[in-house]
């Protein structure tokens, strides 16, 4: 899968120490050791951005300072690399005061473990208070945001989110792009979702407003001879503090109309079109 993503110009891998420790007979990590494991044997880590992520592995829960600087190493070590490009606070951690989180991420840039430091799953209101904290002490601030944000899913992003991502200058990368699969056309009926592995996230967007996101994305996929889940990524990136909408493959054949939306330029008309008909969610 890796070697077919960079093959095609993909160079963003982004993952986090907790995956995958929901599955049985996991501990976390699984995804950085496999990640890691392929960067030594294709000897791209400079081909590539890693972006890894802090709070969520069993054995280092939180965002306490002891616990961030431990959890890197750890992350360093599974990824066999030297630095983590980005590391985002992967869920806030109201109960360690935020200068001392903000202060631990700094301390990683400044020791040359991190490059850019962010966060994801933040209020807008903790954003800020991040990015205050760490100017009035001239620490690293963050670069990027990563929230859930996509056709069916746009109501907080788009009025509290965007527009501090927009007063602070954060780079977006949404997660969920494309909702489990549903924006890229695969589930129109109830039957279509026996045995997909994220059914159950899936289900609530079965309904009359959600089908006619889809049939919005097909007309656009028709007249541009591309695939629905590359529209649905192309509206996103057609979003002005959208860097880079985050995408899951599970087999190397669904890779191509992933990365045809990092390719596709949308009108204006058609993007219009796609916000009409998505405005109910």
């Amino acid at each position: 899968m890796l070697d077919a993503f960079t093959a095609d110009g993909g160079n963003l891998i982004d993952t986090a120490d907790g995956y995958s420790a929901w599955i049985d007979g996991n501990s976390g990590g699984e995804s950085e050791t496999i990640i890691g494991s392929w960067l030594r044997a294709s000897g791209k880590r400079d081909d590539v951005v890693i972006a890894t992520k802090v709070s969520t592995h069993p054995d280092f829960k939180g965002l306490a300072a002891t616990n961030v600087r431990a959890a890197a190493e750890a992350s360093l070590q599974r990824l066999g690399t030297d630095r983590i490009d980005l590391y985002w606070a992967h869920f806030d951690d109201e109960s360690v005061p935020l200068e001392e989180t903000v202060g631990a991420f700094n301390q990683l840039v400044e020791d040359g473990l991190v490059r850019w430091t962010a966060v994801s799953n933040y209020s807008a209101a903790r954003i800020r208070e991040w990015n205050d904290v760490a100017e009035a002490n001239g620490w690293a601030k963050p670069v990027a945001l990563q929230p859930h944000y996509n056709l069916v899913h746009r109501s907080a992003y788009e009025a509290e989110l965007g527009p501090v991502a927009r007063e602070l200058g954060l780079s977006v990368l949404p997660y969920f792009a494309l909702a489990s699969g549903f924006l890229a056309g695969k589930y129109r009926t109830k039957a279509d979702l026996e045995g997909a592995a994220r059914g159950g996230a899936v289900e609530g967007y079965l309904n009359e407003a959600g089908l006619g996101v889809v049939e919005a994305l097909a007309e656009v996929a028709e007249a541009h001879g591309t695939a629905i889940a590359s529209v649905a990524l192309a509206w996103l990136r057609s979003k002005p503090e959208v860097a880079a909408p985050i995408a899951s493959a599970r087999t190397v054949e669904q890779l191509p109309d992933l990365l045809a939306g990092a390719r596709l330029e949308l009108t204006a008309d058609e993007v219009a079109a796609l916000d009409a008909a998505s405005a109910g969610f």
